[in-house]
């Protein structure tokens, strides 16, 4: 019975590493200067968090053939507490990488970075799963 406490108690504490981290998933991107948006899928690379393009969306809403589909948008992304990460984030209709500051709100996500100093907002994301 011992041992069936002491393996519990430690499945406990273990629990927070096998635990997915809450920016984990599929986010659809706000619509950027094209009217554009797209699927990304975020999960943990490189001892951070990296999310690939899988899908690209039009104006109007449909799906759309992109050369940025396989492109990783976001990369090299740490969380920073109290909800907030800091990483990189490429902005295809820009062709920049920005360094990122991303704030995770339950379901949402607000983009920003800055390259140069200049500064750019990328909207606010939603999660999709």
């Amino acid at each position: 019975m011992r041992k069936i406490a002491m393996m519990a108690a430690a499945l406990l504490v273990a629990a927070p590493a096998w635990a997915a981290d809450p920016l984990e998933g599929l986010w659809r991107t706000a619509k950027d200067d094209n009217g554009n948006s797209g699927l990304v899928q975020v999960k943990p690379c490189g001892g951070g968090l990296c999310g690939t393009l899988i899908k690209a969306y039009g104006p109007g809403g449909k799906e759309i053939k992109s050369e940025n589909v396989g492109r990783q948008i976001i990369s090299q992304t740490q969380p920073s507490g109290g909800g907030q990460y800091k990483g990189k984030v490429y902005s295809p209709d820009r062709g920049k990488t920005y360094n990122s500051k991303l704030v995770l709100s339950g379901s949402t996500l607000k983009v920003s970075g800055c390259v140069l100093g200049i500064c750019r907002d990328g909207g606010t994301w939603k999660k999709v799963k």
